[in-house]
């Protein structure tokens, strides 16, 4: 088991009792700095300040209590963001606000940003995008997209 996985593993039940979902384990380095970031949301995809604190202060006392890491670092709990990548394609419904780059044009375009009309059983996906002055829509598959995360609207 690698150092990330084993980190999921002595952190689970802290996500169970506070109930929130782990979104991401990373380490990041920068010159000498390091950061082990985890990145949390409640289930409904909101997170709050309030929730980082008390989930970063229990992660810190296993973090102390275990001594996984073996070098100096800073422990970061946060919020994956609003412009989080989606991971999961059950996730996609309808109503959501997205940016999509798709593996073939559509239309001559690669990347729309736009709400998602529907969701069929088939994996058929319909988006309302702006192009100029005019909505048009796309359709793709799931399997047609390379890339899709959460997108803020203007």
């Amino acid at each position: 088991m690698d150092r990330i996985e084993h980190l999921k593993e002595l952190f689970q039940p802290v996500f169970e009792k506070n109930n929130v979902n782990l979104y991401e384990v990373v380490f990041k380095n920068s010159g000498k700095d390091h950061t082990l970031e985890v990145s949390i949301m409640k289930p409904d995809g909101t997170m709050d300040l309030d929730t980082c604190a008390i989930v970063s202060e229990e992660l810190s006392e296993i973090l102390d209590a275990e001594d996984p890491i073996q070098e100096e670092y800073t422990l970061e709990v946060c919020s994956p963001g609003a412009e989080r990548e989606i991971r999961n394609f059950d996730e996609i419904a309808q109503g959501m606000y997205v940016y999509v780059r798709l593996k073939h044009p559509f239309k001559k375009m690669l990347e729309f940003t736009g709400e998602i009309l529907d969701v069929n059983e088939d994996g058929l996906i319909h988006l309302a995008y702006r192009d100029k002055a005019a909505t048009r829509k796309a359709e793709f598959t799931k399997d047609d997209i390379d890339f899709i995360r959460f997108a803020v609207k203007f």
